[in-house]
């Protein structure tokens, strides 16, 4: 589980043209709730939480100017469409030994049976609960030497302690697809295109 510290001000104007005043500032627009608590409303240095949300589900120290230490987490963040870069972030306060719902990345490793199969990420991420400081960046799940019509179910995939799931076991989380193989042009359609 990875933590950043982040100092963050509240921000007192709302509205588009206030969020574009914050956004060339190099600062992000967000609101934290939670715990029945009013909204707050933040500017975030963009830079730095921009590096922090490289990591899936990173717990944030925000240090609001003051109104002292807050845990988060991001809950929703939006993106420009075209540049990438961040535009607004809802975050979740949380506080230590709290269980949280979220969603874990799921990487694979190994080798599929040889035979030229897919792979199908039918959830590339998990549903799980976790303590709040104890969130797994992702889960790993060997698919070596599964062969076409395998699938791994979410009540398959080693969850660490302190970590349940959030979505029925049976789920289907990964899937392995049968080749396509091209059937080969029939005689008389070979024919019939070589004489037009």
């Amino acid at each position: 589980m990875s933590e950043v510290k982040i100092s963050a001000e509240a921000r007192t104007e709302f509205g588009k043209g206030a969020a574009r005043r914050t956004r060339r500032e190099g600062k992000v627009p967000g609101v934290l709730y939670g715990h029945g608590t009013e909204p707050v409303h933040l500017a975030l240095p963009g830079h730095d939480l921009m590096m922090a949300l490289k990591t899936s589900n990173v717990l944030l120290t925000l240090d609001i100017a003051g109104k002292g230490q807050e845990l988060a987490i991001a809950k929703a963040v939006q993106r420009d469409p075209l540049k990438g870069f961040l535009e607004h972030v809802d975050l979740l306060l949380v506080k230590r030994g709290e269980t949280v719902a979220v969603e874990i990345p799921v990487q694979t490793e190994g080798d599929l049976a040889p035979g030229g199969n897919l792979l199908d990420h039918v959830l590339n991420a998990l549903p799980v609960e976790a303590e709040a400081t104890h969130i797994p960046e992702s889960l790993t799940v060997s698919v070596a030497g599964l062969e076409a019509g395998a699938s791994v179910q979410a009540k398959d995939i080693a969850l660490p302690t302190g970590v349940s799931l959030a979505v029925d076991g049976d789920t289907v989380v990964l899937q392995v697809l049968a080749a396509q193989a091209e059937e080969p042009a029939a005689e008389g359609e070979s024919e019939a295109g070589a004489e037009a």
